[in-house]
């Protein structure tokens, strides 16, 4: 049994008799369709001696299930010009694939197979065991990139959120076929999964496939809930490590509320005003085009379920470390202190918006945010609905958001 039903945008949602939830956006006339799911698993749902399990299941589900050999599994989509991708993140794990419109039946017959067949053959653990051993060791040589797991160890300090998503070597070794199939069998349920498919197959017609393909059944234990508002807060830092770079790489950064929080798209706002992607934010034209200090410089955030982190980062001479942390932090006290004017604040709404119109035609990109709203909110958010509670921002909203990401903690590697 299934039940139905849309919202603006053709988005439309199901749930199959097993359980599994699935959204759809119906794109009639695309030439290009992408299917997956999502799982609400990732590297804080690990074991302290598993540190990496959700990342190295995400490599390894492609090397054999009870119907399929890896060779096939690799070649299934390739063959017609389609690509089978995965990512981890520290709360979610997503399997999908991208290919030529006209394929939706080999597609959700292999994500299928992957989810709930996959065996974790030995020989192809060991192979793949190097594999993310080099992935590690590629990502601890980019200071750049490993600065951001550096820094989350320290802000989420003694919470599942604190461990780099790749694990290291030693818990790496400890990752075995066992170990993968009980993570599959514990997590890669229907309870705890979302399907879904963006492409020009009518709803009904993915529903159908989905309900003959996902046979899997709800398993009667229930998975343990999150506990939410648990992740404490570490006390400020202010650290320097030295790694032997010439460059010297910088994050200063404050925990802001979750993803729920009311404040979320005051501070995204203010996070795009500041080092959004525009050449014109706050922090490039302070520090690059009027002083040339550094050659990037970015603010971001990420928020998850009970916890969120605001991150500036940039790289510049270690020198000049303490004159960009100052100018920074001046430009965000100024932001805190004074209300942006009605054309300030309109213009930089249009600029926001502008951008999230641009991204929204990535029709990857969209069904992968679809995908994800839908695993943790119950829907998903369409561009109308960022377009509306955007343009709902207040100044006093921007004065607050800036407010609470002081003071700042900082990190710098050399």
């Amino acid at each position: 049994m299934h039940h139905m039903d849309s919202t603006e945008n053709e988005i439309h949602y199901a749930v199959l008799s097993s359980g599994l939830r699935t959204v759809m956006h119906y794109r009639p006339g695309s030439a290009v369709e992408h299917c997956g799911v999502a799982v609400r698993a990732g590297s804080r749902d690990e074991a302290p001696d598993h540190y990496g399990l959700a990342h190295f299941v995400e490599h390894t589900i492609f090397k054999g299930t009870l119907r399929r050999r890896a060779w096939h599994i690799l070649n299934r989509m390739e063959r017609i010009g389609g690509e089978l991708n995965a990512y981890t993140t520290k709360e979610e794990t997503v399997i999908y694939t991208t290919y030529p419109a006209g394929h939706t039946t080999r597609a959700l017959d292999l994500v299928a197979d992957l989810v709930e067949n996959s065996q974790f053959p030995a020989v192809e653990i060991e192979r793949e065991r190097q594999v993310v051993a080099d992935e590690i060791d590629t990502y601890l040589d980019i200071p750049s990139e490993g600065i951001f797991d550096d820094f989350d160890e320290l802000v989420f300090e003694g919470t599942p959120l604190a461990h780099p998503i790749l694990g290291n070597r030693d818990s790496l070794e400890r990752l075995s076929t066992e170990v993968c199939r009980d993570y599959l069998r514990k997590y890669y349920t229907p309870a705890n999964m979302v399907l879904f498919y963006s492409g020009p197959e009518k709803p009904g017609k993915i529903v159908s496939l989905a309900e003959r393909h996902f046979t899997a059944r709800v398993q009667e234990a229930a998975l343990e809930a999150r506990a939410a508002g648990d992740i404490a807060i570490a006390p400020l830092f202010d650290e320097t490590r030295a790694i032997g770079t010439h460059q010297a790489h910088t994050i200063l950064g404050s925990r802001i509320p979750d993803m729920y929080s009311e404040s979320r798209y005051a501070m995204a706002l203010l996070t795009n005003i500041l080092g959004g992607p525009g050449m014109n934010s706050l922090l490039n034209v302070a520090l690059r085009e009027r002083r040339g200090l550094v050659y990037t410089v970015d603010a971001s955030t990420s928020q998850l379920s009970d916890a969120g982190l605001f991150t500036i980062y940039y790289g510049c001479d270690p020198d000049d470390v303490e004159r960009c942390r100052s100018i920074a932090t001046g430009i965000i006290e100024r932001q805190a202190e004074s209300l942006l004017s009605d054309r300030q604040l309109r213009e930089a709404k249009r600029q926001y918006i502008g951008q999230l119109t641009v991204a929204s035609t990535n029709t990857e990109q969209r069904a992968l945010s679809m995908a994800r709203s839908t695993l943790f909110r119950g829907h998903a958010i369409s561009p109308s609905e960022h377009i509306e509670a955007i343009n709902a921002v207040t100044p006093s909203d921007i004065l607050t958001a800036a407010g609470s990401l002081l003071p700042l903690s900082r990190l710098t590697l050399i």
